[in-house]
């Protein structure tokens, strides 16, 4: 079918009904651009000969969306087109479209970097790395040799590599961005472009929307001229970067000793994605073997044994609960697949075992972490105003309670883990400027007696949906270092002849049973959009006087207000809003910037008498939480009409 008589077919659909004015006008778009190699016109044109005009739809009713931390979409269609898949049915060519992640959607990333990061730095230097998804490795390869062939210099990983890697070896090579190809946790059929700047975190104002408008000025022609990809200039990254990560990593571990004399039974799944690289090495230097589920170590970004790859998910951790019962593990990890996150379980006196949520992870390690450093004389005993955990607004309140027992601060920044990474950069260089250039670059034992004096010192960083981050080197969540953090405030629990378990029972003993929970409102195509911007401005506009019934005592609106962190810093206007009630729960509204949704957070809290009192005291929290959810559920349907 010629190009003509393809572009007659898609008016005729479109004159019918079968297909959108927007995507009739972007695939003709794309087809007259010049741009799409041979396969991607035959795939066009056996969608067209099929009448597959609500794939074609899905395809191409939009462009792909590149927002501040990059962009995520299909690579695999619904419905696959001729030469898409091979013979087993596995995905061989990307899925041809404007709202796809393909080659042309990714070169328009890569060229829109390049400009935007070029306009400072000549012949600037980019890392980029992939996960183990479909097409991971081919679109890491067309970044690199784009970013060559427009006079930069690239340095491309020789194999998968997971986030926190990227974003350390970005800073360890001096480079001015840096590249991941990964979806994170998404389902198999998508995949994504995620990128940075010379800090190594998610890019904030006002670079962001400098990029985004790079990205928006290109279309298909414009990257045609990169299809082809030459990897002769192209750097492969050095054995000594990756040591060099591997070695910060171990460093981590604040008390190496009592790891290796008191190592827990560890069950480790990579869930076929990244994590295997670094976090299984680390662990056998400390002194750990742990048990790997074998079924889920080859990298496959089909992830043939999980419906999803995503630690959050209780399904994740079939297997390696399974491998846990058999072995009488103490604790299981699950890293997703660019092992950014991670998911714990535990076992429970009783049997079986039980998942740690985000929440309380964070907690966990926020204690662990600021006691570990006191111990080891890295922290005052007493504490410091100049040492700091930094998490984000909804995570929960109990890491706030730890800091201030402990005597640090306790700073909240915006959802995002960018925002957490921006506050490392302000300290790492206010420490250069009062104590040279290379102090942010030394190992904590010698960084944090300038830091404390100069700046402040970081100490741990948590987001609720299952992000940590130990290590200022690391501008992104890192749950390499986070396996390691929880393996070994389990080793030293367990030379005490204590649990996980125990430590949280002890942080709720002593600052309440915390519960937290969140409401998701999903919002599908134009109407659900209308609808999530009706939902948060009625909240702002006309708030309720109570709250399933408790009075509401305070608004607190990020996009109006001039809110203060800790810090004394105001916080970047976001339409987010969180509400107080006279009973002391808490309640955060926002939409989500990469999903159609709504988010509702929802914080509650229960004193606790005594130890007898505990689980009753959890279930008053719990029912507290699920009755303000229910109300929020209810109030959020009326008003999203």
């Amino acid at each position: 079918m010629s190009a003509a008589d393809t572009l007659a077919a898609l008016k005729s659909a479109a004159k019918s009904g079968s297909l959108s004015p927007a995507a009739l006008a972007n695939v003709s778009g794309w087809l007259v651009s010049g741009a799409l190699p041979a396969e991607a016109m035959a795939a066009l044109d056996d969608l067209v000969a099929r009448g597959c005009w609500g794939e074609l739809e899905d395809r191409f009713y939009k462009g792909i969306a590149f927002g501040t931390g990059g962009m995520r979409g299909r690579t695999v269609g619904r419905v696959s087109a001729a030469g898409e898949l091979d013979a087993s049915g596995r995905p061989v060519g990307a899925a041809v479209g404007s709202a796809c992640l393909n080659d042309v959607n990714v070169l328009r990333a890569a060229i829109g970097l390049y400009r935007h990061v070029s306009a400072v730095h000549s012949s600037p230097r980019i890392v980029v790395a992939h996960d183990v998804r479909h097409f991971s490795r081919h679109f890491a390869e067309l970044v690199a040799s784009a970013w060559t062939r427009l006079g930069g210099e690239a340095h491309l990983f020789a194999g998968p590599r997971s986030t926190p890697q990227l974003s350390f070896t970005v800073r360890h090579l001096g480079a001015q961005a840096g590249v991941v190809i990964t979806a994170s946790h998404n389902p198999s059929h998508d995949n994504g472009f995620k990128c940075c700047l010379s800090d190594g975190g998610q890019v904030t104002p006002p670079a962001d929307a400098a990029i985004v408008a790079e990205v928006g000025r290109l279309g298909p022609a414009e990257v045609a001229d990169f299809m082809d990809k030459d990897l002769g200039g192209v750097l492969t990254v050095g054995s000594d970067a990756e040591e060099a990560y591997l070695a910060r990593l171990v460093d981590a571990a604040v008390d190496p000793e009592a790891l290796a004399r008191h190592a827990p039974r560890v069950v480790y799944t990579n869930l076929h994605g990244t994590g295997d690289v670094m976090i299984e090495p680390a662990l056998r230097r400390l002194g750990v073997d742990p048990l790997l589920v074998d079924e889920q170590r080859e990298h496959d970004g089909a992830f043939p044994t999980v419906f999803s790859p995503n630690p959050e998910s209780a399904a994740a951790f079939t297997l390696a609960l399974r491998l846990a019962s058999e072995k009488g593990a103490d604790v299981i990890l699950a890293t997703d697949p660019d092992t950014d996150r991670v998911g714990a379980a535990v076992p429970l006196p009783e049997g079986g075992h039980r998942l740690l949520n985000g929440n309380e992870v964070a907690a966990l390690l926020a204690e662990h972490r600021i006691s570990a450093l006191k111990d080891a004389g890295v922290l005052p005993a007493a504490g410091s105003p100049n040492a700091a955990v930094v998490k984000s607004l909804v995570t929960t309140p109990l890491v706030a309670a730890v800091c201030a027992r402990h005597g640090v601060r306790c700073v909240e920044t915006l959802v995002g883990f960018k925002w957490i990474a921006r506050k490392l950069e302000r300290w790492s260089r206010k420490l250069a400027e009062q104590a040279g250039p290379e102090s942010p670059l030394l190992p904590l034992r010698r960084r944090a007696p300038l830091a404390l004096r100069h700046s402040c010192q970081f100490l741990f960083g948590a987001e609720e949906s299952y992000g940590y981050l130990a290590d200022d080197a690391v501008r992104d969540k890192d749950a390499n270092a986070a396996v390691l953090l929880l393996v070994e405030y389990a080793a030293v629990l367990r030379s005490r002849g204590r649990t996980l378990l125990d430590a949280l029972d002890a942080l709720h003993l002593s600052h309440g049973a915390h519960h937290e929970d969140r409401l998701d409102l999903a919002f599908e195509g134009a109407e659900g959009a209308a609808a999530i911007r009706r939902l948060v401005a009625s909240w702002r506009s006309a708030p309720p006087a109570t709250v399933d019934g408790s009075k509401v005592v305070c608004v607190t609106d990020y996009e109006r207000d001039e809110v203060l962190d800790a810090e004394g810093e105001r916080m970047p206007p976001e339409e987010f809003l969180v509400i107080d009630l006279a009973d002391g729960r808490r309640v955060a509204v926002r939409a989500s910037g990469t999903e159609p949704k709504a988010k509702f957070y929802v914080f509650t809290r229960a004193e606790v008498a005594d130890a007898d009192d505990l689980t009753a005291a959890r279930e008053r929290a719990r029912k507290s939480a699920l009755s303000l959810r229910a109300w929020l559920e209810a109030d959020a349907r009326r008003r999203a009409k």
